[in-house]
């Protein structure tokens, strides 16, 4: 029996003598660190430009009464704009983000305006516009967003000046005005960082706007004594645009690769 003893003990320290100095001669190798998510909360500025398309329903009607004189029609038209604005976003779990937005557009959409009765065509041209909002998007990335926006905007249209069949002035306009309406839309953001370029903080948007501007009606106005012709216009506005826009996020966190 104590020989039996004597041989496990025996066995048993030269198995733990070969199973330390097995690993006193692996190399040391740490704990992975764990990457932090992308956080998307926090305030961000943008700006860009894009390209717009815009259509008017329209009628003519006597400035007394307003008794159509002519059907309504869509006349369209397109034009280009420059984009700036700011926001902040809420990141409230792994994968979604919400946030709220203001923006301003300035450049030159046009729509064609047209008194068939007297044989004359203007264009109403869209100067410029904002537009607050909310937006809630999904994270299909940790630094791509796609998201959906909607909210209140308001515009200047500028002054309409008509024209004869034959291009020459016919003394006629409709002055300039504003109106307000309300926008749906929507794009993806994402990151800079790519091919191994590092840009902290910077992000690049593409987005999809539709606007929407309530019916205004405009007096024709003859030219030199600004005195009413007795006909309106009464039109509405639809603008859609598609924009692409350079934004900055302050103190953006974004993933990292892990270290050892």
């Amino acid at each position: 029996m104590k020989k039996i003893l004597l041989a496990l003990t025996a066995v048993a320290a030269m198995t733990g003598s070969a199973s330390a100095a097995d690993l006193a001669s692996r190399p040391y190798v740490k704990a992975p660190v764990a990457a932090p998510l992308a956080n998307w909360t926090g305030f961000y500025i943008f700006g860009g430009g894009g390209g717009g398309l815009s259509n008017a329903d329209q009628h003519v009607q006597t400035t007394v009464g307003a008794v159509p004189l002519t059907i309504d029609q869509r006349q369209g038209g397109s034009g280009w704009f420059g984009t700036v604005g700011l926001g902040y976003d809420w990141q409230f779990n792994s994968t979604w983000v919400a946030g709220v937005f203001a923006d301003g557009q300035f450049g030159s959409i046009r729509a064609t305006i047209q008194d068939p009765i007297a044989g004359i065509t203007g264009s109403q041209k869209l100067e410029d516009s904002w537009a607050a909002g909310i937006r809630l998007g999904w994270l299909a990335a940790p630094n791509v967003l796609t998201y959906v926006n909607g909210g209140y905007s308001g515009a200047h249209f500028g002054q309409t000046n008509f024209m004869t069949l034959a291009g020459v002035p016919a003394g006629i306009h409709l002055d300039s005005y504003n109106r307000n309406g309300w926008f749906i839309g929507g794009g993806v953001e994402n990151s800079l960082n790519f091919f191994g370029i590092s840009s902290p903080g910077w992000f690049m948007k593409t987005e999809y706007r539709s606007a929407f501007y309530n019916a205004k009606t405009s007096n024709e106005l003859f030219d030199v004594s600004n005195t009413l012709v007795g006909r309106d216009i009464r039109a509405n506005s639809w603008n859609q645009t598609i924009s692409t826009s350079l934004v900055y996020r302050f103190n953006w966190t974004g993933p990292v690769v892990a270290k050892y």
